[in-house]
């Protein structure tokens, strides 16, 4: 693993390693738990990357495990400090979706199906600052403010000069038309959407509603892989009082089939491109009405 890898990269691999070796020994989660006088759930927290490993739950994993080769528990352990390490965003303070900040700082690729909004990488700070103005409970103006900042500056990562991140979004025809802080707000929004999509690195297709019935119509998710981790895929399912994170290759596999019927059922780039473009005279008419009357 590189020295500069994201610490939550760092915290999954190290994860994914220890229930290895838990399962290379035969035991279960419940039965680590029972022997070393801890909770079931901190050991599955723990193999997921959603919870900080230290050096000494290293170590005391790799004796129950049986694990004697002293290069290999030296490598973990040095493993446990670096994922402890904090990301840009907590310099912020608490701030909603941590753990996916992480995951999409380091993600190679996303891919995303949205029902309701234009996604985060993808917004204006106007859009945004509609959008983080709803949140329920209602930020204050200051938490709003901070939220904004932190939205905007994940887009950095989207652009990275030296690593592009591969984004590829699957829109329903709603979001076009959606309303989210006025028609002004909402041209200037679907502008910048057209602009992304012609990027290199950026796919943009919107599912039309004469689509009918689809595999997304279970709601909003997000299917990240990572280069240096080839076997840590992760489907991200928004919530709105707990988030999911999905890592067992069959759920990923399946998310991923689904969003290949979606793709492939959405309108092609081009068209999305044109149908875009006609919603935006759409908003520009409501603006001028509004101008006028």
């Amino acid at each position: 693993m590189a020295a500069k890898q994201n610490p939550t990269i760092r915290r999954i691999t190290l994860g994914a390693e220890l229930r290895r070796l838990r399962r290379a020994c035969g035991l279960t989660g419940v039965q680590v738990a029972d022997q070393l006088l801890i909770s079931q759930p901190k050991i599955s927290l723990m193999e997921t990357g959603r919870r900080t490993i230290s050096p000494r739950d290293v170590r005391d994993l790799c004796r129950l495990y049986g694990v004697t080769e002293q290069e290999v528990v030296d490598a973990l352990m040095r493993m446990a400090r670096e994922s402890g390490r904090r990301g840009w965003w907590v310099a912020y303070g608490e701030v909603p979706y941590a753990v996916y900040i992480g995951l999409e700082t380091e993600a190679s690729s996303i891919r995303s199906y949205e029902p309701l909004l234009i996604p985060g990488l993808f917004q204006t700070p106007a859009y945004a600052a509609a959008v983080v103005s709803e949140t329920i409970p209602r930020p204050t103006p200051a938490e709003a403010s901070t939220r904004l900042e932190v939205r905007m500056r994940r887009q950095h990562r989207a652009h990275h000069p030296a690593r592009p991140l591969r984004l590829w979004v699957v829109l329903d025809e709603s979001v076009l038309h959606r309303v989210v802080g006025g028609p002004d707000t909402m041209r200037e929004q679907l502008e910048h959407l057209n602009h992304l999509g012609a990027q290199p690195h950026i796919t943009v297709q919107v599912l039309p509603y004469d689509a009918g019935a689809h595999p997304g119509v279970s709601g909003q998710f997000s299917l990240l892989r990572f280069t240096g981790a080839p076997d840590t895929g992760t489907v991200y399912l928004e919530r709105l009082t707990s988030d999911l994170y999905l890592e067992k290759r069959a759920d990923v596999q399946r998310y991923g089939v689904m969003y290949d019927h979606l793709q492939a059922q959405a309108l092609s780039p081009e068209d999305t491109a044109h149908l875009i473009t006609d919603t935006i005279k759409v908003h520009a008419g409501r603006s001028a009405a509004y101008s006028s009357a």
